[in-house]
Parts: structure tokens; sequence; C-alpha cells
């Protein structure tokens, strides 16, 4: 049973810095491609960032240059680290991560606000 769980999400004033970690079990990590999805209230879910299994990143624009994904193999977790946030980056942010058959898995969302 594939089980994904955030943690560290929470409240920051903009301009500060949060770091998302992602626990995988149940599943071979190594080989998965993980993603940080988020949703703000009365939108749709959209994609951050993503990692391949080979570490190949890709990122919406609206974060280039401000967050970074990561992995860690050894330890099953993909990480979040949101620099130089902003009131726009609020919302609740999902896990994502995508099997080599295919299947997608989700994590049960953490939230991030961003206010002074």
């Amino acid at each position: 049973q594939v089980q994904l769980v955030e943690s560290g999400g929470g409240l920051v004033q903009p301009g500060g810095s949060l770091r998302l970690s992602c626990a995988a079990s149940g599943m071979i990590f190594s080989a998965a491609a993980m993603g940080w999805y988020r949703q703000a209230p009365g939108k749709q879910r959209e994609l951050v960032a993503r990692i391949t299994s080979g570490s190949i990143t890709n990122y919406v624009d609206s974060v280039k240059g401000r967050f970074t994904i990561s992995r860690d193999n050894a330890k099953n977790t993909v990480y979040l680290q949101m620099n130089s946030l902003k009131p726009d980056d609020t919302a609740v942010y999902y896990c994502n991560a995508r099997n080599v058959q295919g299947r997608l898995y989700w994590g049960q969302g953490t939230q991030v606000t961003v206010s002074s």
C-alpha cells in the first residue's frame, strides 16, 4: 500500500522560506517520478515542480528561481524548498508520485499560508 505523507507546511511572512517534505512508503521510490502540486481556494490544482527518477527537474514559471525540488532516495523522501514566498503561494500543497507502471498516488496535503 503506497503512502505519501507531507510535512513542513505552516504560516510564514512574505519573503520567508519553508521546506516541505514528502515521505513515501510501499513503493520503489527510486524508480518513481515525484511532484509537488498546489491548490488555492477556488482554483484548479496546478503542478509546481517535478523531479524524475534521474533527478531531472522542471518548474512552473511562477516559482522558477524561488523553489527547488530535490529527492533523497536513501530516505524515500522528496523535498520542496520554497524561498522568497509570496501571498500568491498560499495553497494546499500535495505530493504526487507516478510509478513505473504510470499509476498516480497522492498525499493528503499540507497547508502553506503566506501572510503578514
